[in-house]
């Protein structure tokens, strides 16, 4: 061999042992091939996001509802359809190199978790998972597997909220001493129902039995009770209004503050009424976090929906003030700033902000940039390391909503979780369904 063709022929397995590992066994030049669990709603959206990216290929689709696959089918025509993720892993695991999950809640950790061990990069929704420790699995499934990970919270990378988190850390308002974040959603707002309805024939083009998947058996019924629908309002497979909207509202709170840590204390102050079927109309809980470079020692953060809102302004926000319907209030020492949900932030007392200059942050595609951190193989932000915690404290709020009105401290590193009464630890899990176990990720 000339010194030429050692040069060049170095080059080149230099090259391939420094590319991402979804070229291994394909050309350099070949796209990412994609598969989506999930092909309408929210799965439908993230699906066509992906599919906009000039390296983004769908080579499979899985709906456990066949009539709700129209659409993703003329978007890629020749990708294959099924039924059951599991045997489109099986089947097409050597063609896959990332997934998208756009399904109900009560499945995203079991699809995802499967996924990773297979060594698929994934973008999940939110929020990540059902429970606690679920949300836990696949933060170390993720790092175990050495994937591209995201959630499905878009809002994190929009110039609105990555504003807000600018301002925090420029020190706008001062140190952060408390915070109040809210929705106008309701827990059985989409249902419509607080108890089982009358049992239907299934669909013939409904898996039904994979669609309960790891949770309890029980009938299906028509209309949008359960699929596809209303399946939030339901504790079995959803998590009410803070399950649905905690991860997006929540999110820059967690960034603007560089919250690290687990909250040691959770409480439910109020919420309007449930059973053992479906969450709260409307729910409070309260946080204790630990502090940091930017808050007090102790921070606070209280969550309202339902319509509640916080009578907390602080003493820069005028009381006749009107608050958006849904965000966060965050409130320093030197002064105060809201976050409308998908809004421009404000900046209080007025009058002291009136010249107080700068600029909107860029806003930057949430679904191409977890493309590019696969191409690329550097993980972006709202991975599952940060992703994982997020998810912990927003569903450790609802474990504190069924013990309405108790002081509920949380060790995170060992997951214990205590009340007045003892131990609580086995909220932080669920009992799954024959043949739909999960492992852990240890």
């Amino acid at each position: 061999m000339n010194r030429r063709n050692f040069l060049q022929s170095s080059s080149a397995l230099s090259a391939l042992a420094a590319a991402p590992a979804f070229v291994s066994g394909r050309n350099l030049n070949s796209k990412l091939q994609l598969a989506a669990v999930g092909t309408e709603g929210r799965g439908w959206a993230d699906l066509s996001a992906m599919a906009s990216h000039p390296k983004a290929q769908y080579v499979g689709f899985c709906d456990v509802d066949l009539s709700r696959t129209k659409r993703a089918q003329n978007k890629a025509p020749d990708a294959s359809v099924f039924q059951d993720y599991r045997e489109m892993l099986a089947k097409m695991g050597d063609k896959i190199d990332g997934v998208t999950v756009g399904i109900p809640d009560h499945m995203h950790a079991r699809v995802s978790l499967d996924a990773m061990r297979q060594g698929k990069h994934l973008f999940c929704q939110k929020p990540l998972t059902h429970n606690v420790w679920e949300a836990r699995q696949m933060r170390l499934q993720a790092d175990k597997s050495k994937v591209i990970t995201r959630m499905g919270n878009q809002i994190h990378s929009h110039s609105f909220y990555r504003t807000a988190v600018q301002l925090i850390q420029k020190g706008a308002i001062g140190k952060v001493q408390r915070v109040h974040s809210w929705v106008a959603a309701s827990g059985h707002g989409k249902s419509g129902h607080i108890d089982r309805p009358t049992p239907a024939p299934v669909p013939n083009t409904l898996a039904w039995d994979v669609w309960l998947g790891v949770a309890p058996e029980r009938p299906y019924v028509e209309g949008k009770v359960y699929h596809p629908w209303g399946w939030r309002d339901w504790q079995d497979f959803g998590n009410g209004a803070l399950g649905d909207f905690g991860c997006h509202i929540l999110d820059p709170v967690f960034t603007a503050l560089r919250i690290k840590e687990a909250p040691t204390e959770i409480k439910c102050s109020y919420h309007s009424g449930m059973n053992d079927e479906v969450w709260p109309a409307q729910n409070v809980v309260e946080y204790k976090f630990p502090g940091t470079d930017l808050t007090g020692k102790i921070l606070p953060i209280t969550w309202y929906d339902g319509n509640r809102l916080p009578k907390d302004r602080g003493r820069h926000l005028p009381r006749n003030e009107r608050v958006p319907s849904s965000g966060s209030l965050f409130i320093g020492d030197e002064g105060t700033l809201v976050v409308p949900h998908v809004g421009a932030p404000k900046l209080y007392p007025q009058e002291k902000f009136a010249d107080y200059a700068y600029q909107l942050a860029d806003g930057q595609d949430h679904f191409h940039g977890w493309l590019d951190g696969i191409l690329s193989g550097k993980q972006p932000s709202d991975g599952f390391d940060y992703a994982g915690p997020l998810t912990e404290a927003v569903l450790l709020g609802n474990v504190a909503v069924r013990h309405k009105g108790q002081h509920l401290s949380w060790q995170a590193e060992p997951m214990k979780l205590k009340g007045p009464n003892g131990d609580l630890s086995k909220f932080l899990k669920r009992r799954y369904r024959k043949g739909w176990e999960i492992a852990d990720a240890s």
